[in-house]
């Protein structure tokens, strides 16, 4: 009994990390987005998200940067036909809006930051 606990445990424990890396990926935004109200510069950022739904919480972190503050917003996961990564902006005027992050198999929907008159 004992040996099974200690390889179930085992078993746990590798399985962690694997579960975990399913939902980073790295995105790189050539051009400053906006996501709500919220601007990221133009570079690389680690994605990790959890949850699933329309409650989704998204964390973006700027890769090579030592004093990086990790941003957490909320976004709506939609399970992608096709399995690639890539993102839809909005342009309106020098405004880049992140719209949508596909990543793998997952689409992740950002809601659009209010505009005068909503």
């Amino acid at each position: 009994m004992k040996r099974l606990i200690f390889s179930a445990a085992i078993l746990a424990l590798v399985s962690v990390p694997a579960f975990a890396a399913k939902n980073q990926q790295t995105v790189s935004f050539p051009e400053a987005v906006t996501i709500g109200t919220t601007q990221f510069h133009a570079g690389d950022y680690k994605v990790t998200w959890t949850g699933t739904g329309s409650n989704v919480q998204v964390t973006l972190v700027e890769k090579d940067k030592h004093a990086a503050v990790p941003t957490t917003l909320t976004a709506k996961a939609v399970e992608a036909a096709d399995n690639h990564n890539g993102f839809t902006v909005n342009r309106q005027g020098n405004v880049n809006s992140l719209e949508t992050l596909q990543l793998g198999k997952t689409t992740l929907v950002f809601a659009a930051a209010p505009t005068n008159g909503q």
